[in-house]
């Protein structure tokens, strides 16, 4: 199962759910301290804007962010949830949720996929840029990014609510 919550939320998220992992996607700089309760190991930091196009003096996601991201996923045991965050929980988190599950779950379709992530977050707004590259990365031939083209912007918000994402045959 993957949580997906806004940096406000993350302590509070992996006490009530007994999260075992977590991905953290920030801008460098952005104040943040791993909970207790997650082991350094089980622990993913990647450093980049939510940003879609170079700009100046900021971190454009890359593909190196989508294979560590990944390769994160498929070591995850799937014992205790994987929580995936980022500032607000709208858009950086919600891609990588997009792509954890295309990653572990290749069979799945992708339109069911970011219909599932609308229905459970009216306000994920996936990075597209992140999408295009695990798109290519997963070999999924432009379906992710049309999947999330067909869903559109999300609703308009300060930070997304927590959800999760259920993996397998126990779908939310």
């Amino acid at each position: 199962m993957i949580h997906v919550c806004p940096l406000s939320q993350v302590a509070a998220t992996v006490e009530s759910t007994n999260a075992g992992h977590l991905v953290t996607l920030l801008t460098e700089g952005t104040p943040f301290e791993r909970p207790a309760a997650i082991e350094a190991g089980n622990h993913l930091s990647l450093a980049m804007h939510d940003i879609v196009n170079e700009q100046p003096e900021m971190v454009t996601p890359s593909l190196a962010h989508v294979e560590a991201l990944v390769d994160f996923a498929r070591a995850w045991d799937r014992r205790r949830p994987l929580i995936i965050h980022c500032f607000a929980g709208i858009s950086r988190s919600t891609a990588a949720a997009l792509i954890v599950a295309a990653a572990l779950e290749p069979e799945r379709d992708e339109a069911e996929l970011a219909r599932e992530l609308r229905r459970l977050s009216p306000s994920a707004t996936p990075n597209s840029l992140l999408v295009r590259l695990a798109d290519g990365h997963l070999r999924r031939e432009g379906r992710m990014i049309s999947a999330v083209e067909a869903i559109g912007r999300g609703a308009d918000a300060f930070e997304g609510t927590p959800f999760r994402l259920m993996l397998g045959q126990y779908r939310s």
